[in-house]
């Protein structure tokens, strides 16, 4: 029978697989070609920040990442008390658990900025006004900042979790 501690791993598992796939493919890939189509590019982004589900599944997946790693660490380390903490084992697991918990922040903070974005959008009808493109270029450059933070913490949370068994 599997035990909680089982499960738990699977989920943090899968659930991290999402997660970072989602995360990569999106900041290395959609995002460029968003940017890259113009007006097609936006009613493209529109569409799946506004009318899918995405933005809900990948915070339900660092939810669910996160969360079952805490559990997971806590049972490791003897909750957060044990000398296992120190070794290269726990080290490794608990920087890369940082980074995902900083990754998990950025992913809250993209969300927030795309509906700052969507908004904006849609109050600018034709040519925006000055106020509307400098507006719209602080949020661009915001998300640039929170969009390479998110992926540089779930590509470290990522290599940590993959190779921390091996540190000792």
């Amino acid at each position: 029978m599997f035990s909680l501690f089982s499960i738990l791993r699977f989920a943090h598992i899968v659930a991290g697989i999402f997660w970072a796939g989602g995360a990569v493919l999106m900041n290395f890939f959609i995002v460029p070609a968003i940017g890259a189509t113009g007006d097609a590019g936006k009613q493209f982004a529109g569409h799946l920040m506004g009318k899918t589900s995405f933005s809900r599944f990948m915070m339900l997946s660092g939810m669910t990442t996160v969360l079952a790693g805490t559990y997971l660490y806590g049972v490791n380390s003897n909750w957060f008390s044990s000398g296992w903490m120190m070794s290269g084992q726990g080290i490794g697991f608990g920087i890369g658990a940082v980074a995902g918990i900083i990754a998990l922040a950025f992913g809250s903070m993209i969300g927030s900025t795309n509906g700052k974005l969507a908004a904006l959008g849609a109050q600018i009808q034709g040519k925006p006004t000055t106020e509307q493109m400098s507006a719209l270029g602080a949020l661009r450059k915001q998300q640039t900042f929170i969009t390479i933070g998110n992926a540089t913490c779930i590509l470290i949370s990522v290599m940590l979790m993959a190779s921390a068994r091996l540190f000792g």
